[in-house]
């Protein structure tokens, strides 16, 4: 039955939470990385973020064991560019939802998209069970 609640809220995440509009502009960022060669990384993380926007309800992000210092060097220069201005406006949003009773859901998703928008590399998104 707990499938159910998190297939209609990412069916009502899709539609009415931005989720299809935050795919795209991940999806985007990710294909601009993908052609500069030089920040694939950077692009492999975007497109990891734009899959994870798509349905965020019924998994989290976890850190990745093994990643290692290229990967918290690539962060800090993620953090630098686009991840503060990018996690901080999912924390906007989030909140602008969760002024509505029916947007609450939608803004904690936000909440959990904000980390992973902050300090992508080394972490994974798995289901939760």
């Amino acid at each position: 039955m707990l499938w159910l609640v998190r297939f209609i809220l990412n069916v009502l995440w899709f539609i009415f939470g931005s989720g299809f509009l935050m795919f795209l502009g991940y999806g985007l960022a990710a294909l601009i990385c993908f052609a500069l060669v030089v920040t694939i990384p950077f692009g492999i993380a975007a497109g990891r973020i734009a899959i994870y926007s798509l349905a965020p309800f019924g998994r989290e992000v976890v850190s990745r064991p093994g990643a290692g210092a290229p990967s918290v060097l690539a962060n800090v220069l993620w953090v630098v560019l686009f991840g503060w201005w990018i996690a901080l406006h999912h924390i906007v949003i989030g909140i602008a939802q969760c002024v509505t009773i029916i947007g609450i859901p939608f803004g904690f998703a936000n909440f959990k998209l904000a980390p992973v928008a902050f300090w992508p590399l080394g972490r994974e998104i798995v289901d939760t069970h």
